[in-house]
């Protein structure tokens, strides 16, 4: 599916660096760095899920850590 991309200089320039290291298209590393992302948060609902489950202390933890903020 077509897209079109609107990106600040500074986007741009970070994208840039993320192909060059990569060493693909910045076409590439935008679809890349979406699927990374994804890929982490995904990663960090599941660990948090299975604390929360496995670990007595975890929920009254990230709850104190909520309200504090």
């Amino acid at each position: 599916m077509a897209m079109t991309l609107r990106l600040t200089a500074d986007e741009d320039k970070a994208l840039v660096l993320l192909a060059s290291a990569w060493g693909c298209s910045k076409q590439e590393a935008a679809r890349r760095a979406v699927v990374a992302s994804a890929a982490r948060v995904l990663d960090e609902a599941f660990v948090r899920s299975l604390a929360r489950d496995l670990v007595p202390e975890f929920k009254a933890t990230e709850s104190r850590v909520k309200q504090a903020r």
